[in-house]
């Protein structure tokens, strides 16, 4: 994903939010957000895995992606997520952007109704109404992407996902932006594989910045983990918390995928 189509999703998603916005008003919006409980503990999920030497997956469902078009034809988001569980997944990814990615609310709904794992709301968060809408639709984490957010943006919107209850995963691709995501609050530190200028991908960028992310923070590996061979290459570096989706979307038994590249 370069960064002229990280900047046009961007306008997009201001165009979706104005749409949003005119449709149902903030207080309406923050008024559910504020009411639902239940948030489910993203980082303790991930945590509980690792405390008992195991990875802590972050399972995607993704229908789609701008670069590789249709993943998964028979997409049926409630299956896929009973899958991830029984498959060993400690939290699940659902993306719910439309135009790039063919995701959907719907999907994140159905999926979080279908299982017990928390759920990250994987999207392009750009403004506080977003988050708003995360916590109302039931997702338990957001994405901050340091690529297309200023300083006070990242902290602005997860001071507001914190208020909200809501766990954060910050991403980042170099170490400008880990720098930057390090002055959050948030423990959740998620390293890009793929470059964005480039679209190469490649395990050396989290190898590389591995020893800048603090003991403290809960460090995750996103993107090209596909094959055997590259989880034992990052668990060998100390790495143990991972976001996969591409791999197991292609997989007819996506939580037996799982469980097979993990176990």
């Amino acid at each position: 994903m370069s960064s002229d189509i990280l900047n046009r999703i961007v306008e997009v998603k201001r165009d979706e939010i104005r749409v949003a916005r005119a449709r149902r008003d903030l207080a309406s919006l923050r008024r559910d957000a504020e009411s639902l409980g239940g948030v489910r503990d993203f980082a303790g999920a991930m945590r509980c895995k690792m405390t008992a030497g195991h990875a802590a997956v972050i399972a995607e469902i993704k229908k789609a992606s701008p670069s590789k078009g249709v993943l998964r034809e028979h997409f049926v988001p409630n299956a896929i997520a009973e899958s991830y569980e029984r498959g060993g997944a400690a939290c699940l990814s659902v993306l719910t952007d439309v135009q790039f990615f063919q995701g959907s609310v719907a999907y994140l709904e159905q999926a979080r109704a279908a299982c017990a794992l928390p759920v990250l709301r994987k999207d392009f968060m750009v403004d506080a109404y977003q988050v708003f809408e995360a916590r109302a639709m039931g997702a338990d984490c957001i994405l901050l992407i340091a690529a297309c957010l200023d300083d006070a943006q990242m902290a602005d919107l997860e001071a507001q996902a914190h208020a909200l209850g809501l766990a954060v995963l910050v991403e980042v691709h170099d170490g400008f932006e880990l720098d930057r995501a390090l002055r959050l609050k948030t423990p959740l530190v998620g390293i890009n594989n793929r470059n964005l200028r480039t679209f190469e991908v490649t395990l050396d960028t989290t190898l590389g910045l591995l020893k800048n992310v603090p003991t403290d923070r809960l460090l995750v590996t996103e993107s090209g983990v596909l094959v055997k061979a590259d989880v034992e290459r990052m668990r060998g570096a100390g790495v143990s918390a991972f976001l996969v989706g591409e791999a197991f979307m292609r997989a007819a038994d996506p939580g037996k995928a799982l469980a097979d590249l993990f176990q």
